[in-house]
């Protein structure tokens, strides 16, 4: 299968952009709606509801109405054992590198 370069940039943009990443760790203790959301993170729900909008069309965030709320939790099947698989990749790596800037090294 030929995946576009453009996908990859949408995929990993989606996912390191601060207030995203943000949001899928606090998605990470559980489902959420949109105000526990901007409780949790300190974002207007404007923000929230804008990136929540592009973790949904890049299949990152799932959302389930309950009643009158929305709630959002990240997609258990992909995006879950990716951000486990990242955070043991960042804890031999990336945290290194940050002890060594830090250090001026």
């Amino acid at each position: 299968m030929d995946h576009p370069t453009g996908a990859y940039s949408i995929f990993f943009t989606s996912l390191a952009n601060p207030n995203r990443l943000q949001i899928i760790n606090v998605l990470r203790q559980g489902r959420k709606n949109v105000t526990q959301l901007c409780k949790a993170t300190g974002f207007e729900q404007t923000m929230i509801s804008h990136n929540l909008k592009r973790l949904e069309r890049c299949g990152m965030v799932m959302a389930e109405q309950k009643g009158k709320f929305r709630y959002y939790s990240l997609n258990k099947e992909t995006i879950k054992p990716l951000m486990s698989l990242i955070d043991s990749h960042m804890k031999e790596y990336c945290c290194k590198i940050l002890e060594e800037e830090k250090r001026g090294a």
